[in-house]
């Protein structure tokens, strides 16, 4: 199976000016926890929940002034739309990253989460081996 078999393809993005007020609101009314940047088709960043309250909120940034440009994760990791299951596992795991845009040709085309792969029962030893790295990953 392919990422472009199971990837959602609802995606919001923003532009690098956005407001992160804004973005956090869209985050809330489509219950996502990333939204990637992206200018001309192409993903310029990725800026998470965890970028607003590391970058902009314990910074004491003003949320109404703060652009997703300046507080985006520059240079995301990206998987083609043709690469298998097992491939977007393994990347997952081996950047410890719980989402990934989808490209085709370079041009966002929807986004896949740790969670799409679990969805069904046939990828849930990949679910399993992109969090077990995942996890790996995170020190306390």
């Amino acid at each position: 199976m392919r990422v472009m078999d199971i990837m959602s393809t609802d995606v919001s993005w923003v532009d690098p000016a956005a407001k992160v007020a804004d973005i956090a609101k869209i985050m809330r009314d489509k219950d996502i926890g990333a939204v990637p940047v992206v200018q001309a088709g192409k993903v310029l960043g990725i800026i998470t929940d965890r970028d607003i309250v590391l970058r902009v909120i314990a910074s004491n940034k003003d949320v109404n002034q703060m652009t997703a440009e300046q507080c985006m994760t520059v240079d995301p990791i990206c998987i083609d739309g043709t690469q298998d299951i097992d491939t977007v596992a393994e990347t997952m795991a081996e950047y410890q990253v719980k989402r990934l845009p989808v490209l085709n040709k370079g041009q966002i085309i929807g986004v896949i989460a740790l969670g799409d792969l679990a969805i069904e029962n046939i990828h849930i030893n990949e679910a399993g081996e992109a969090l077990n790295g995942i996890s790996r990953g995170i020190s306390h």
